[in-house]
């Protein structure tokens, strides 16, 4: 309930001070900072917004930078989103500097209650238990505390620690293809690795939950319960996919010293083919190659969104202008080659991340 709370307040201060940042942005065309709000806050503290004083300081700061960050983006970095309102219930973490001391499978974190006979704020320590899959290592920097959709709690600790589990060197690289048709990789050494496709394995539950949750009053004791139930399938899928996505990141490394993908505009595949793309996550899967790739010192290679990979023979290099996207198998009319067409891509696609190669416009 401690929690819930303080994230709701945090909340409200998030929200006061966008405001404040857009209206700074109206007036200026630019955005204010964090170094003209935290004075502000200071200042609300001590008059206006007393009640906020029972959360730590330095995390009523960092919602503050985390506004800044966001403003930063929005005006350096093309395509990023304005920072949006939330809605109490909505938001989502907290962190924290300092206010709180680590143990082995609990954490005190140091809140502010009124004390009626002093008319003041003292320091009131609560303990929090949590489940302690493993060890940290390094020193502590700060701790975060995330609220999910379904509503539980999750203590996230960052460390220092930058050391590296370097796997030993195989000598092999191998360029990888998305697909959404035969396979989900498929590996220029000839495999083609399947996707489990979890949402799809679960649509008939969903189903049955959309239309109970439809059945329901909005906002009765029974909705909230059925609502609950189906947030926690879809958290169900996320996570069977991310797991997934982590083991097949693991394996291609332990197995390749170098590893090769394409760039996609997986926006517009959405449009095209909607679901299956999502199902599928390519996007996310990448971003966690990347991650595994740094940690075990492999090399992460990516060729361009609009460098030819599919039409050109991966012998000859002669371009099929006419292969079709129903051709799975194709023969090359000048070397007479025969190729299967996601792993002539993948041959193509490591040979363009190799080295520098011209985009087709």
């Amino acid at each position: 309930m401690r929690l819930g709370n303080m994230l709701d307040d945090l909340c409200d201060v998030h929200n006061h001070f966008l405001k404040l940042e857009n209206r700074y942005y109206r007036r200026y065309g630019k955005y204010a900072g964090r170094y003209r709000l935290q004075p502000h806050l200071t200042k609300l503290l001590e008059r206006t917004h007393k009640h906020w004083v029972w959360i730590p300081r330095d995390t009523l700061d960092a919602v503050i930078i985390r506004i800044h960050l966001c403003f930063e983006n929005f005006f350096d970095v093309p395509g990023f989103g304005r920072p949006k309102h939330k809605k109490r219930g909505k938001y989502r973490s907290a962190k924290f500097q300092s206010a709180y001391l680590l143990e082995e499978g609990r954490v005190r974190i140091s809140f502010k209650e009124w004390d009626e006979p002093s008319q003041s704020f003292k320091f009131n320590k609560r303990w929090f238990s949590f489940h302690q899959h493993r060890d940290w290592k390094g020193n502590v920097r700060y701790i975060q505390i995330l609220r999910d959709a379904v509503g539980t709690y999750w203590l996230y600790i960052v460390t220092d620690d930058v050391s590296k589990d370097v796997l030993p060197a195989t000598g092999e690289s191998v360029g990888a293809d998305f697909g959404m048709k035969d396979a989900f990789l498929t590996l220029s050494t000839g495999e083609k690795i399947q996707s489990p496709e979890f949402l799809k394995q679960s649509l008939k539950a969903l189903r049955s939950l959309n239309k109970a949750l439809s059945r329901k009053v909005v906002g009765s004791n029974n909705w909230w319960r059925c609502l609950r139930q189906l947030t926690r399938l879809y958290r169900h899928i996320s996570n069977q996919r991310k797991d997934w996505h982590w083991k097949l990141a693991t394996d291609l490394c332990r197995r390749f010293d170098a590893i090769a993908t394409e760039k996609l505009n997986l926006r517009g595949m959405k449009r095209l083919w909607g679901r299956k793309v999502s199902d599928l996550s390519f996007g996310q899967f990448v971003e966690i190659l990347k991650f595994k790739c740094f940690k075990h010192k492999r090399e992460f290679l990516q060729a361009g969104q609009w460098t030819p990979t599919t039409k050109p023979c991966s012998d000859c290099g002669h371009y099929n202008k006419d292969l079709s996207l129903s051709d799975r198998q194709w023969t090359c009319p000048e070397c007479g080659s025969h190729h299967d067409r996601d792993i002539n891509a993948a041959i193509n696609i490591l040979r363009a991340a190799r080295g520098p190669s011209v985009e087709q416009m």
